[in-house]
C-alpha cells in the first residue's frame, strides 16, 4: 500500500523525532509539527493505520511509537532520491599517489568516526573484475618454465612451473600465442570451464602448463583479496547509544571492528553488483554481517577508474542521523579530490 502524503509527514515527523531523542514517540509530540494541521485523535488514527502497516512499532504498551526497518526503509529510500545527485559525485574520487594514501585514509576514516559520531571503515581501493593484459612463458631449464601473468593496475604473478616433457621454442612461441589469444582481456571469472578444457586440449602433451597458468591466474586474484587494507576509527562511539552499549552486543561490535574479518566480508557483499559505484544503506536484519543485526550499515563504493575501487562504511543505530552520514560522504569526496586530484 503507498502512503498518501499525510502519512507520510506523520512518519517522516515519528522518525525524525526518534533519531533526535531515541525514545518512543506520542501522537501529542507529532501534533506539535506546524505543517500538519491535524488533531491528536487524527493523528493517533494515523498512527494505528502505519503500525498496522508495519512502518511502526509499540515496544510497550502505552508508550509511544518508534520507527520499524520497513519504516526506516521507506524514509532512506525517499531521502536517498533527494540525495541521489549529491551521493553520485563520489564516483568521481580520484587517489594517485600511493605513497601518501595510507596517511590520508587514516584521517579520513577519523574525520567521518568524529563528523558522525558513528564506527567507520574505509578499504584502500583494489583492483575488481581484474583482467589479463598478457601472460608469458619462457623456457628456464629443461625442466622448468617460468609463467609471468601481468593483469590491469599492472598486477604481476611470477611462477616456476615444472614440466615432465620438455618445450623447444617453436612449442613455446605456440603455447604463448594460444594463451595470449584466448585469454587476453578476460577476467577470471570470464574463463569457463569449456574454455579451459579447449585450452587443455590444444596444448597436448603440455596441458598441465595451462592448468599451471590458470591457477597462478586465480593465485593472483585471491592474494589481492586476501590483502585486503582496512582502516577503521570511532568503535567506542557505539557505547555513546544506550541501545548498543548492551556488553553482548558491544563486545561483538568492538571485535568485529579489531579482528575485521567481519568488515571484509561486508566490503565484498558491497561489491557484488559491479555496476554499483554508490552507496547501500542496511537496516537491521538487512546486514549482511550477524554481528550489525542491531545497527543501520551505510556503505559507499568509491572508483578510481580502470576497475580500482574501496569502500566507505559507517555503522551506527537504525536510528542514526542518514542526512548527516550521506553529507559526510560528500564532504568525503572533496577532502580526497583536493589532496589527490591532478589535472
Amino acid at each position: 500500500m503507498e502512503l498518501d502524503e499525510r502519512k507520510q509527514k506523520i512518519l517522516t515527523a515519528i522518525i525524525k523525532t526518534y533519531l533526535a531523542t531515541g525514545e518512543p514517540v506520542g501522537s501529542r509530540t507529532i501534533s506539535k509539527y506546524a505543517d500538519l494541521n491535524v488533531s491528536s485523535a487524527t493523528i493517533r488514527n494515523e498512527m494505528s493505520d502505519l503500525e498496522e502497516l508495519g512502518y511502526i512499532v509499540q515496544p510497550h504498551t502505552s508508550a509511544g511509537r518508534i520507527p520499524s526497518d520497513k519504516g526506516y526503509r521507506l524514509y532512506v529510500d525517499t531521502m536517498m532520491q533527494e540525495k541521489e545527485k549529491e551521493v553520485a559525485e563520489i564516483k568521481e574520487m580520484m587517489i594517485q599517489k600511493t605513497d601518501r594514501m595510507e596517511k590520508v585514509l587514516k584521517q579520513v576514516v577519523k574525520m567521518l568516526a568524529s563528523n558522525t559520531n558513528y564506527a567507520t571503515m574505509i578499504t584502500a581501493p583494489q583492483y575488481h573484475r581484474n583482467k589479463l593484459k598478457f601472460i608469458q612463458l619462457s623456457k628456464v631449464n629443461p625442466t622448468q618454465v617460468l609463467s609471468v601473468v601481468v593483469l590491469d593496475g599492472n598486477i604481476v604473478k611470477n611462477q616456476l612451473i615444472d614440466i615432465d616433457e620438455p618445450i623447444d621454442d617453436e612449442q613455446m612461441l605456440r603455447l604463448n600465442l594460444l594463451l595470449n589469444t584466448q585469454l587476453t582481456g578476460l577476467a577470471a571469472e570470464e574463463i569457463s570451464l569449456g574454455m579451459i578444457a579447449a585450452l587443455k586440449e590444444q596444448a597436448g602433451i603440455h596441458s598441465e602448463v595451462i592448468s599451471q597458468v590458470l591457477d597462478a591466474i586465480a593465485g593472483t586474484i585471491q592474494i589481492e583479496e586476501e590483502d585486503m587494507e582496512i582502516y577503521t576509527s570511532g568503535a567506542t562511539n557505539i557505547f555513546k547509544y544506550p541501545e548498543l552499549s548492551d556488553t553482548a552486543k558491544a563486545t561483538e561490535l568492538i571485535s568485529a571492528f579489531e579482528e575485521k574479518q567481519a568488515l571484509a566480508d561486508l566490503v565484498k557483499d558491497s561489491m557484488k553488483d559491479e555496476e554499483n559505484t554508490g552507496i547501500q544503506v542496511y537496516i537491521g536484519e538487512e546486514s549482511p554481517i550477524k554481528s550489525m543485526k542491531d545497527c543501520s550499515v551505510v556503505t559507499a563504493t568509491y572508483e578510481l577508474g580502470e576497475g580500482m575501487k574501496g569502500t566507505i562504511g559507517i555503522i551506527g543505530p537504525k536510528r542514526m542521523d542518514y542526512d548527516n552520514v550521506v553529507d559526510s560522504l560528500k564532504t568525503l569526496k572533496e577532502q580526497l579530490d583536493s589532496v589527490f586530484k591532478k589535472e
